[in-house]
């Protein structure tokens, strides 16, 4: 009797978890975005609801949006993921081999060789891991399963359809990361359709051209203000009897001689009116203090981490100090 009890009790619950998964997304949210498309775009109804027919409902998507942050990194655990000898030979070969384009759009746009390759060795390691979800199952989960950030996924979901038609990219097949993001610059369809460029004058590709991807990476910061010949970090030595600093703003809204004064000073050569921000780095075992010109917290507009941007500057200047 008991078996029987069991057995019954199974049917039922992974026949109800069955439903559950399958009711996670919201229909009405799915045909309210279908028509507002079609209307939007001058496109037919059906031609969008096909499109979402065939999307797939991703509940491993939700997992990892949902998953507990993990525990804080502290500054050299962080550097240890990203500045490898691996990667960083990754990085001279890929500079080497795309040499002449680096070289014409660092020319073009002021942002050093180095720096663009150095945050599409952060963002997808030069290529070699771009995510293996399919960039609409992951709009369309989040977009009509995940209502905390349900109208921003729903507004890269539209940007996605209509990237997809005007670059002649394949929408079902197109993959990226579990939150959309796309290519070997990581950008979300609103980027690429905002700040990809092509370097041939071609169709932006940004999934399979190491080239466009450099002239996107370079143009990206060129849009949010990066400055040409400007220096970008250096770390700070710090007097004894230094007043305490806490503070890890990127944003530069000093300058050297305001923290000269309280005990901190760049290795660099840096002129005293030299607009910085003064970052505190925790460690294990101790601190490092570096000092952020304007272009560090250009950096951060592709992704707000200080720690992100400090890794992306070392990153660079391996790959630079080893580079012929």
């Amino acid at each position: 009797m008991a078996m029987i009890e069991l057995r019954l009790f199974l049917t039922v619950f992974i026949a109800s978890t069955s439903l559950n998964l399958f009711s996670q997304v919201d229909q009405n949210l799915v045909d309210q975005f279908a028509s507002s498309y079609a209307s939007k775009h001058n496109v037919s109804l059906s031609e969008v609801k096909e499109i979402l027919s065939a999307a797939t409902y991703q509940p491993s998507i939700v997992e990892k949006m949902d998953r507990p942050a993990e525990k804080k990194l502290y500054w050299n655990q962080y550097r240890n993921i990203f500045l490898t000898q691996e990667r960083i030979d990754a990085g001279i070969e890929f500079v080497t081999k795309h040499q002449y384009v680096l070289e014409q759009v660092s020319e073009q746009t002021g942002v050093p060789q180095e720096i663009i390759a150095a945050i599409i060795g952060v963002e997808t390691y030069f290529g070699r891991i771009k995510g293996n979800y399919r960039v609409l199952d992951a709009l369309y989960t989040l977009s009509f399963a995940y209502p905390r950030r349900a109208k921003y996924f729903q507004s890269e979901l539209e940007e996605y359809i209509s990237l997809t038609k005007k670059e002649n990219l394949n929408i079902y097949d197109l993959k990226g990361s579990y939150a959309g993001a796309i290519g070997y610059c990581q950008f979300m369809p609103s980027s690429y359709r905002a700040y990809a460029v092509s370097f041939d004058e071609g169709s932006r590709d940004l999934v399979h051209s190491p080239e466009d991807a450099i002239a996107s990476v370079a143009n990206y910061l060129k849009v949010h203000r990066w400055k040409r010949g400007v220096p970008i970090a250096s770390q700070a030595n710090v007097s004894e009897g230094a007043e305490p600093h806490a503070q890890n703003s990127p944003k530069a809204n000093n300058i050297v001689a305001h923290y000269v004064e309280k005990g901190y000073r760049p290795n660099s050569n840096w002129h005293p009116q030299t607009s910085v921000a003064l970052m505190q780095f925790e460690s294990e075992n101790t601190n490092e203090y570096w000092f952020g010109t304007e272009n560090f917290y250009v950096i951060t507009r592709y992704n707000h981490s200080p720690l992100y941007a400090l890794a992306v500057f070392q990153l660079a200047q391996e790959i630079k100090a080893a580079t012929p």
